[in-house]
């Protein structure tokens, strides 16, 4: 299988030959932000209320909500999937894709940084998590760790945006969380899209840190294709998307190995999954209440992995792991799963980023994959240290 290498981002302070990031001006902490590779979505709701309701209640809520033709329902769904945060835009702003980083008028704060659990934690956690693997109904679990950064001053949602397009950025996001909070980040993981009858999905679990040394990347962009662990890992995911989604599909096509993509801190098993809609009234979030949460952020089986991770993670994870997209009038929508990202307040930014375990996971490997995970937005911001 030919592995193909995108290019790393540098971190790099700007030069006279970069070009601008022209961040809509628009921009308020009241708007939910996605730009995609081929669009960018600028919602709204002004005064108007937002739906907080649970994940399987949106359907119908959205539906009603979303009256007239070109309006949109957009933001966050918490990983529990019982809380949201949609803002209603009766007129979102559909524009070209952002462009690449790097911003010249942009402040760059000092940080201070606490990890939430430690690494010494974590690699406990990370023991105790195989153990419970090793002796009962545990498949795999997604443990995440938290980083908290304080700056010396009062963070700008647009200044830390500007960093944040990249070429292997998926869904770039800005999203209100609460009051006085912004979930911020740069994912590369589609959990499902619906336009018309076809669906898509493109599960990923299994990853590898990449290399700035071309031959050392490439190898382990290599190695991990061939990875029993990854692999199963992998086929853990695929396997429970395909099942959520089968009822609603006249069709559905699961390729039969994953492919290998990038980001440009990570290597990651990637299989994209596409169908068409038996009904064609199942709208977008209709489907993502049936895939959320897939055991790419929480585990298998999903009740047991949900207490383990209850169990062994410090901080609640809100938002991180959760959704973030839009849904349309007609029931269209995409919906990424809120990774690479942080809650910006005040002065803190505090980051999470988690890695799958399963038999065969070793804990000093999966914590460096957290750390490779946080380094997408600490490389971006321009945070010089080891996460």
């Amino acid at each position: 299988m030919p592995v193909s290498t995108p290019p790393l981002i540098p971190m790099r302070a700007p030069t006279p030959g970069d070009v601008p990031v022209p961040l809509p001006v628009e921009y308020k902490p009241s708007t939910v932000l996605i730009g995609t590779p081929d669009y960018s979505l600028l919602a709204d709701g002004g005064e108007g209320a937002s739906l907080t309701a649970p994940l399987k209640a949106l359907p119908n809520q959205v539906a009603s909500a979303l009256h007239r033709p070109g309006m949109v329902a957009a933001g966050l769904i918490a990983f529990d999937a019982e809380r949201s945060r949609l803002v209603l835009s009766s007129t979102p702003l559909w524009r070209d894709p952002l462009l690449a980083p790097y911003c010249f008028d942009c402040r760059h704060p000092s940080w201070t940084l606490t990890g939430d659990p430690g690494p010494a934690a974590y690699l406990a956690a990370v023991e105790q998590a195989r153990t419970m693997i090793a002796t009962g109904p545990l498949e795999k679990v997604v443990l995440a760790r938290s980083l908290l950064l304080e700056a010396d001053q009062p963070l700008v949602v647009q200044e830390l945006l500007a960093h944040l397009p990249g070429p292997n950025a998926r869904y770039v996001y800005a999203a209100p969380a609460g009051e006085d909070a912004t979930l911020i980040g740069a994912s590369p993981e589609l959990l499902v899209s619906r336009h018309g009858r076809m669906v898509a999905t493109t599960p990923m679990a299994g990853s590898a840190r990449r290399s700035f040394d071309p031959a050392v990347d490439q190898a382990r962009a290599l190695a991990l294709q061939s990875s029993g662990k990854d692999l199963h890992e992998h086929r853990l995911v695929v396997d429970a998307v395909a099942r959520a989604l089968a009822p609603f599909c006249e069709h559905l096509y699961v390729p039969a190995r994953p492919q290998v993509t990038a980001t440009a801190t990570m290597w990651h098993l990637s299989t994209p999954v596409t169908g068409r809609l038996r009904d064609p009234g199942a709208c977008s979030l209709t489907l993502a209440a049936a895939l959320h949460p897939t055991p790419a952020v929480c585990g298998s089986p999903e009740s047991v992995a949900r207490q383990v991770i209850e169990e062994l993670e410090p901080v609640d994870r809100g938002f991180y792991s959760g959704l973030v997209g839009w849904q349309d009038a007609a029931g269209d929508g995409e919906w990424a799963l809120a990774l690479r990202c942080g809650v910006v307040s005040g002065t803190t930014l505090r980051l999470f980023a988690g890695a799958g375990i399963v038999a065969g996971s070793e804990p000093e490997a999966e914590l460096a994959e957290t750390g490779a995970k946080f380094s997408t937005l600490l490389r971006a911001l321009r945070v010089r240290t080891d996460p």
